[in-house]
């Protein structure tokens, strides 16, 4: 791994690591066990779709920047995509395949290397949610793989998880607390991390 790691987490409330006790959410106990050497910025911003993603992400990436740096790229967005307000999803599917495809152009563009982590479920929003959440995972699913990008799944196997279903409810009915937030954490560790992190610099 190179010891000039720079690592920048994008996306929303769950990136965040809304509701955690601990205030680590995933990508902190991620990194924990991630090793030593890196910087790591935490760009998580509640309510965030793909749309308002895609409108902060280089402005945000480009200032942290370092000459001769590893620049990473951790994205996770479409839960909120996702949500119907006003008998409206945010937003469209198809627009936010297209956002997705547009960053990972930019990280291409810009020689860094992206892994997007797939949207979690929100657990009180019910089973219409969590359809569409979870076609939209495998959509964006498919799109990593023609962009030779990893994904990592998550909106299946924690909508059956019952620490983060009973966390989740407990709480604001979307976030869990620290047992939920490790086990998306174990999800990210065992489903490709370490392979993408001793990836040689690009």
């Amino acid at each position: 791994m190179n010891e000039n790691l720079r690592i920048f987490f994008l996306g929303d409330s769950f990136v965040q690591g809304i509701g955690d006790p601990e205030y680590r959410g995933w990508a902190g106990r991620v990194l924990a066990e991630t090793g030593t050497g890196m910087t790591a910025f935490n760009l998580g911003v509640r309510r965030n779709t793909s749309d308002d993603v895609l409108r902060r992400c280089w402005t945000e990436i480009e200032t942290r920047i370092a000459p001769d740096a590893d620049h990473r790229l951790v994205l996770s967005f479409g839960s909120n995509d996702a949500v119907e307000q006003d008998g409206v999803v945010r937003v469209d599917p198809d627009r936010c395949l297209a956002n997705l495809a547009t960053i990972l152009d930019g990280a291409r563009h810009r020689a860094i290397a992206p892994l997007i982590v797939g949207p979690p479920p929100v657990v009180d929003a019910g089973e219409t949610h969590l359809r569409r959440t979870t076609t939209l995972a495998e959509r964006m699913a498919a799109l990593c793989r023609t962009h030779d990008v990893p994904f990592i799944a998550t909106t299946t196997t924690l909508a059956e998880d019952p620490t983060w279903r009973a966390e989740a409810l407990a709480g604001d009915g979307a976030h869990p607390g620290s047992g939920g937030y490790r086990r998306l954490a174990d999800i990210v560790l065992v489903g490709g991390w370490h392979e993408w992190i001793a990836q040689p610099r690009r």
